[in-house]
């Protein structure tokens, strides 16, 4: 047997399957999940915040009100994966440069509705293309079947998550 060949076999008898009591961390879903969605959302953050001077927190609540307005920011919260101080602070950032507006609710005063004014509007029509385009790019290397395959496989596993 070579010298090669023996260094060969013993680097893999090195590489050994996982024992019960370890983990690595680069193979492990939840954190490959988490490195993605940062990077990501950093891609995403760095665009919205030179163009349009938005935070994520402050673009996920204008596009969920853009296709339900009306929400108080404990549904906008609810209907996000943010907590109620990154949803109150996005939305008084907002209404203070005049993105968005809050209104009594008609059956109780105590809540707010909240709704995009039309400044809000024209940004969030301005950006809709822009994360589409890089949507596009995120997903460039993949077919239809894998594409509806990730979206499927994404579905299971938010579904498992909400039961964690």
């Amino acid at each position: 047997m070579s010298s090669a060949t023996t260094r060969r076999s013993s680097r893999r008898q090195e590489i050994r399957p996982e024992a019960d009591d370890q983990l690595r961390l680069e193979a492990f879903l939840p954190y490959r999940l988490a490195v993605l969605a940062n990077a990501v959302s950093r891609a995403f953050a760095r665009r919205y915040e030179d163009e349009f001077g938005l935070s994520i927190p402050e673009w996920r609540v204008m596009a969920l009100l853009a296709v339900s307005p009306g929400l108080t920011a404990t549904e906008v919260a609810e209907a996000t994966p943010m907590d109620k101080v990154a949803v109150s602070r996005a939305v008084r950032g907002l209404i203070e440069a005049g993105r968005l507006r809050a209104s009594a609710d008609k059956t109780d005063a105590r809540r707010q509705r909240l709704a995009l004014t039309p400044a809000g509007m024209a940004i969030y029509r301005r950006i809709v293309p822009l994360a589409r385009a890089l949507e596009a790019r995120l997903t460039a290397g993949m077919g239809t079947d894998e594409r509806e395959a990730l979206d499927r496989l994404l579905a299971q596993l938010e579904a498992a998550a909400r039961t964690l």
